[in-house]
């Protein structure tokens, strides 16, 4: 008896000490009044060169401000260089219990088109970025385990220039918040064989309450409808919706009816 559980107990060590670190990569498209599509803000959350107060990031519910104060599952590491002139902001956060590391751009506004690039190369598996952190190397863009895209959907303006191929790795999973993203992001999600975790089919609010709640959920290996109903959740709790409302602003799939 005592041997089992010796044996159980050193088959379990051996086993977390080889569990795979998992990443996230969360690409944030600062909020922008004078260069985007969106219905105007106040000034000072709709500046695009700022990402201190912007909407998206800086404000009560932007990614930093929301997973560094109001999150308290995650650790704020620190800021990271980045030699992007695009990016105004990297951050990067370990979650408190778990393996996870979640690493965070903050692109100016009036380079959306190329955060959204990015974010559909990095879907496409390309792109791979890493990082040394505490002996360990974390790696993110397109080996990341998660990738996330927050802000404006400018691709109801614009053509993507992303350049995306058929592979044969395993699909990374995506979380698109913006506005009727499934609509608007469903051939490039598809042609980046990619798998789309969590989009949209309503106007929404894409901010950090909904993707954390839907990364809890992903950490979990939930269900997409679990996920789902996390995301559904937490927005009607945060913007104060009807239920119906909520129910059928998240999708998850190729599914093209509405929930």
């Amino acid at each position: 008896m005592f041997k089992k559980l010796l044996v159980s107990i050193v088959f379990l060590f051996s086993f977390s000490s080889f569990a795979k670190t998992k990443t996230i990569h969360v690409f944030v498209a600062l909020a922008d009044n004078l260069s985007q599509g969106i219905a105007p803000v106040p000034a000072i959350l709709g500046n695009g060169d700022d990402a201190r107060n912007n909407l998206y990031w800086g404000a009560a519910y932007g990614v930093k401000t929301y997973f560094k104060n109001k999150s308290p599952d995650w650790i704020f590491v620190k800021s990271l260089p980045c030699d992007s002139s695009f990016i105004l902001e990297r951050i990067l956060f370990k979650h408190v219990s778990k393996d996870v590391y979640l690493m965070a751009d903050a692109y100016k506004g009036t380079e959306i088109k190329t955060c959204i690039d990015d974010f559909l190369e990095a879907s496409n598996a390309q792109n791979p970025d890493s990082i040394d952190w505490k002996g360990k190397t974390l790696v993110f863009g397109g080996s990341s385990d998660l990738l996330a895209y927050c802000g404006h959907d400018g691709l109801m303006e614009f053509s993507t220039s992303a350049k995306l191929k058929p592979h044969s790795e395993d699909p990374i999973d995506v979380i698109i918040l913006a506005c009727y993203s499934r609509d608007f992001f469903y051939d490039e999600i598809g042609d980046a064989c990619a798998n789309p975790l969590l989009w949209t089919a309503k106007i929404m609010a894409p901010e950090a309450y909904t993707l954390k709640a839907a990364i809890d959920g992903w950490i979990l290996d939930e269900s997409p409808e679990k996920i789902e109903k996390r995301a559904e959740k937490a927005y009607q709790k945060y913007q104060k919706c009807g239920e119906s409302w909520a129910n059928n602003t998240f999708c998850s799939g190729f599914q093209l009816t509405e929930n």
